[in-house]
């Protein structure tokens, strides 16, 4: 088993679209959409093909109404009909009223429900998913799923739903009237239908194209736009606001290149339907003139089919009309269904048993890993960790470090060899009570646009203000908590902004105090505070470490002094472990790496280490 990447660090494949659409056909997508989503609302289903029915129904009724009036009226002359008639059409066109309003309402919920569900579906499986399958697709990619692609299918499943259902009965209905009343005047309004279809059909494949086209460079677009407001302050120091301004430019212009396209087939569309169409009525009139002269066709039959005929082309129009926008329809959702048909590569046995933590000890057996583009992270990497002891990884960049923190944590699976935490394999037990058992805690503390109290509480949400309380002391984090004007319902803005690098440290120490999770991954979480700031979470760490099984990445040497093993990893193995005069003494790869990147740091943070 493999992950991608291509090296210990999960890397992203800046502006490449990694999934996979596949084509879908129309049916497909609309089968789909209502088996899995609109069925369990087959109720309000039922009431808007009922009022499409009734809709359609009552336009094939106006026909025979018109040829009624016509002849038994205007040239019967029945007075009782005159009276009856009208409160007939009322009747009718009330009916017709209600039924329209009724199946736009509810065709308007169905929509939204689509949609609503979608997103909530791309969510969730975004959230279960490899941690490296979500890292390595444009986060354009996906702010465009849920977004425009989802919009664009909310509007496609609306419109297409009437279409197909209404528009296409009210044409049935209409054309059977035509047949009904004269099949030879029918037949020659329906001549051109054919030739209206292939031109539809090839107008579809254009769409389908450019539409693709447009939804991927929006994604590209949100993910530039995400990208260089997070590198704001660098685009500004190197002067480079032109040079965004004009990659910027390039996308937008792309963007209505290709929508311009979709547009100028989506134009195209009505003017050859109303073409034929328009010849098509123009020869029943002639027709229909031509037997009216000689005495075959009376007015009030001609009347009401040429009212059924023009009744025939406004659903006609929408139909042709809905060919585009069911392509645009189908696109999105091929794209939208790529995220929610996604597959977890790291998965849970069937009848997984949760964890059973005891001593948190952890074993890592001859394991090997590599990415997806076969190179390997990982060489039989073997390493057994003793309940409460603290042990660093160190070594140059690439060499597997961070990779074994996500192996602890599952984030991946090893390619060879296995994990263990208290002789039990994590690929036999639940993801929940192994990620459960373990805190985490990186170098950019993550924090969420909520409370410094829900932050805290993060994966701990039953805690009491009390427990909260308690775990920010711990952390030396309730002091100045305290000093905020909303304390600890202060909101900390979008990634902790609103606080500085050594708060937001000490707010996620808190939420790992809270945790008391029993196994501790730290991935140097002091290496981007100054001596200062490091000074203030010394304690709060010292603190989280007592009585945990520590695995750490080590840059500092204040944090390699704190281990009770070191572990020098270069190229995937560990070439030397032991303490740090252990491995002083032996003058090996540890002893140059301390040379060379311990010996300058400032003696605050050695004495720190001590």
């Amino acid at each position: 088993m493999t992950q991608s990447g291509s090296s210990g660090e999960i890397s992203r494949d800046g502006g490449t679209d990694t999934l996979t659409v596949e084509d879908i056909s129309a049916y497909a997508v609309m089968r789909r959409l209502l088996v899995d989503i609109l069925w369990p609302h087959r109720r309000v289903l039922f009431v808007a093909l009922i009022s499409m029915v009734v809709g359609a129904a009552t336009s094939g009724a106006v026909p025979f109404l018109i040829q009624v009036v016509a002849d038994e009226v205007f040239v019967a002359k029945n007075e009782m009909l005159l009276y009856l008639l009208p409160v007939a059409i009322i009747l009718v066109m009330g009916v017709r009223g209600v039924a329209d309003w009724t199946s736009k309402v509810t065709d308007a919920w169905l929509g939204n429900k689509v949609v609503s569900e979608l997103r909530i579906r791309m969510f969730e499986t975004l959230t279960k998913a490899d941690l490296a399958w979500v890292e390595r697709t444009h986060s354009g990619r996906f702010v465009s799923a849920f977004v425009n692609d989802a919009d664009i299918v909310q509007r496609a499943a609306a419109k297409t739903m009437t279409a197909l259902v209404k528009d296409s009965l009210t044409v049935l209905f209409l054309t059977a009237s035509m047949f009904y009343m004269d099949w030879r005047l029918a037949l020659l309004v329906c001549a051109g239908m054919p030739f209206a279809y292939l031109y539809l059909t090839r107008q579809r494949k254009r769409i389908s194209g450019s539409v693709r086209r447009s939804l991927k460079e929006a994604g590209d677009l949100g993910s530039m736009l995400t990208q260089t407001l997070q590198s704001l302050r660098v685009v500004k120091a190197y002067r480079q606001e032109q040079r965004e301004a004009e990659r910027f430019h390039v996308i937008v212009d792309n963007i209505v290149r290709y929508l311009m396209k979709t547009a100028r087939s989506r134009a195209a569309v009505g003017p050859v339907t109303e073409t034929l169409s328009g010849v098509g009525i123009a020869a029943a009139i002639f027709y229909g003139g031509w037997q009216g002269i000689y005495g075959n066709v009376s007015l009030g039959h001609f009347a009401g089919f040429l009212t059924a005929a023009m009744l025939t082309y406004p659903p006609m129009r929408t139909l042709a009309q809905t060919q585009a926008q069911l392509s645009e329809g189908v696109t999105a959702a091929s794209r939208i269904f790529a995220v929610i048909d996604h597959s977890a590569i790291v998965a849970e046995k069937p009848g997984a048993k949760p964890l059973n933590v005891r001593e948190a000890r952890i074993r890592f057996e001859h394991v090997d890993f590599s990415y997806d583009n076969g190179t390997p992270v990982l060489r039989d990497f073997d390493l057994s960790i003793e309940p409460g002891q603290k042990v660093a990884l160190v070594g140059p960049s690439g060499a597997g470090k961070s990779t074994v923190l996500n192996l602890t944590l599952r984030f991946f699976d090893p390619s060879g060899g296995r994990i263990l935490i208290d002789g039990q394999d994590i690929r036999d037990v639940t993801l929940p009570s192994v990620r459960g058992a373990s805190a985490l805690l990186t170098q950019d503390p993550v924090l969420f646009d909520e409370t410094i109290r829900t932050n805290i509480a993060y994966g701990s949400e039953d805690a009491s203000q009390e427990q909260i309380i308690e775990a920010a002391k711990a952390a030396a984090a309730h002091d100045f908590i305290s000093r905020l004007p909303n304390g600890y319902e202060t909101h900390v803005g979008e990634a902790g902004g609103r606080l500085s690098g050594g708060e937001r440290q000490r707010v996620a120490f808190a939420r790992a105090m809270l945790r008391d999770a029993p196994i501790l991954l730290l991935d140097e979480p002091t290496s981007a505070l100054d001596a200062e700031a490091e000074a203030k979470v010394q304690t709060a760490l010292d603190g989280l470490l007592k009585g945990r099984t520590v695995l750490m990445i080590a840059h500092r040497l204040s944090t390699v002094k704190r281990a009770d093993l070191i572990c020098v990893m270069v190229e995937g193995r560990i070439v030397e472990r032991g303490t740090h005069h252990e491995l002083i003494a032996k003058n090996g790869a540890y002893a140059r790496m301390f040379h060379t990147q311990f010996v300058g740091e400032t003696p605050a943070l050695a004495a720190a280490g001590r």
